[in-house]
């Protein structure tokens, strides 16, 4: 259980690691802008500090799934990934888009449910 609950959450950090990369550096660039269905560059231009605090805030939710690993505290853990799954439950809310759910919080849905089920299986 506590091997399937660290591969999960370590999958959702590096899934997050990966769209700081994407919001960070790669809006305004081809993959960027098909990954986040952007329509134009003139767009993506102005939206790309916004894109970049975005991804700073992913990079935040890694950092804090890596440091709970680090850590091995279930509670920090717990923590961080119940943020992943509201980001996730919103951003497909806020966007319409349904792969935001699917993409990000599919993941983080499967560690939630393992993270709860060790937490009550060791109470």
């Amino acid at each position: 259980m506590k091997t399937l609950e660290t591969i999960l959450i370590a999958l959702v950090a590096i899934e997050h690691i990966y769209i700081l990369y994407l919001e960070m550096f790669l809006w305004t660039k081809p993959k960027g802008m098909k990954t986040f269905g952007l329509k134009s560059k003139d767009f993506a231009e102005e939206t790309k500090i916004l894109a970049a605090n975005q991804g700073l805030y992913n990079g935040f939710l890694a950092a804090g799934l890596f440091w709970s690993l680090y850590t091995k505290n279930i509670h920090v853990s717990l923590f961080f990934i119940i943020c992943v799954c509201i980001a996730a439950l919103y951003g497909s809310y806020s966007t319409k888009n349904k792969r935001i759910l699917i993409v990000q919080g599919t993941p983080a849905f499967l560690a939630l449910a393992v993270i709860l089920l060790r937490m009550f299986l060791e109470f």
